[in-house]
């Protein structure tokens, strides 16, 4: 997936509760806290956590100092001179 097919499936999440709170809206249900303001921040944290998320992944992966698996990885790639 995609970075920008990602950022569509939070706009259509972000779509689908925006619609949730209209019909809710038309009924005559409201709410302080769900609102157009806490729909569009819960759209905005998700579109920051997600990075965020990928990047620790990504350095969690990379890392040789976490695991066992990665520090045998390390230095056999010492022993054949590719580190």
């Amino acid at each position: 997936m995609t970075a920008d097919k990602f950022k569509q499936c939070i706009a259509l999440f972000g779509g689908m509760l925006s619609a949730i709170l209209l019909f809710l809206q038309s009924i005559g249900v409201t709410s302080n806290w769900f609102n157009k303001e806490s729909v569009d921040a819960f759209n905005q944290m998700l579109i920051s956590a997600v990075p965020f998320i990928l990047v620790v992944y990504g350095v969690w992966k990379n890392s040789y100092i976490v695991t066992k698996k990665a520090k045998k990885q390390e230095q056999l790639l010492k022993e054949k001179g590719l580190k």
